[in-house]
């Protein structure tokens, strides 16, 4: 389920003019998209995805955003249960075989604030690509403090969606697992230029 949600897309907020963009990714060791679900109604359960990679253009000065693209691998999902985590990547949820990523791609977004806005893009799970609006904060733009001392956007984004519009309805008929999965990324986005 290599998510390319794009989630560098969604950290950007964009306003609709012409600028000069900068490129940013995202730090694979600084970013993690983590999810919950209902389990028969009793409580959520939280599952996140390790694989990660994803870029988008940003321009800080006017909050242009442009060509984010997200892509989680499907396979890195970790649930806290290996009997579990196993039956999530078979076909009754993310068939990971035959899907074995996850994408997001979005080419603008709408500020609300200096701080805040949403990002709405496309969203492919399953084969099944739905559009899905992230709210997005910017938490924090400055030069990292060490190391790669480039300038960084720190990114807390959310959303939730439906399963069964991607065609996984295992469990949803029954109550066994919730059909609305609740999905939060925090990251890192380092300018690459």
């Amino acid at each position: 389920m290599r998510i390319v949600m794009t989630a560098a897309a969604l950290a950007c907020i964009a306003a609709p003019a012409v600028a000069e963009m900068g490129e940013y990714q995202l730090d694979p060791e600084h970013t993690v998209v983590y999810f919950t679900v209902e389990h028969i109604g009793y409580a959520k359960t939280l599952g996140i995805f390790r694989g990660i990679e994803g870029r988008f253009q940003y321009d800080p000065a006017t909050q242009d955003l442009g060509d984010v693209t997200v892509t989680i691998n499907a396979k890195s999902v970790d649930t806290f249960n290996e009997a579990r985590d196993a039956h999530v990547r078979k076909p009754d949820f993310l068939h990971v075989t035959q899907h074995p990523e996850i994408t997001f791609a979005a080419n603008g977004g709408n500020a609300e604030t200096a701080t805040s806005g949403t990002v709405t893009g496309d969203l492919t799970i399953l084969g099944e690509t739905r559009p899905v609006t992230l709210d997005v904060t910017l938490n924090k733009m400055a030069p990292y403090p060490f190391g790669h001392q480039r300038e960084t956007l720190g990114l807390s984004l959310e959303t939730s969606i439906k399963r069964s519009d991607f065609g996984m309805t295992y469990g949803v008929a029954n109550g066994l697992v919730g059909d609305t999965v609740d999905i939060f990324i925090e990251t890192e986005a380092m300018r690459m230029e």
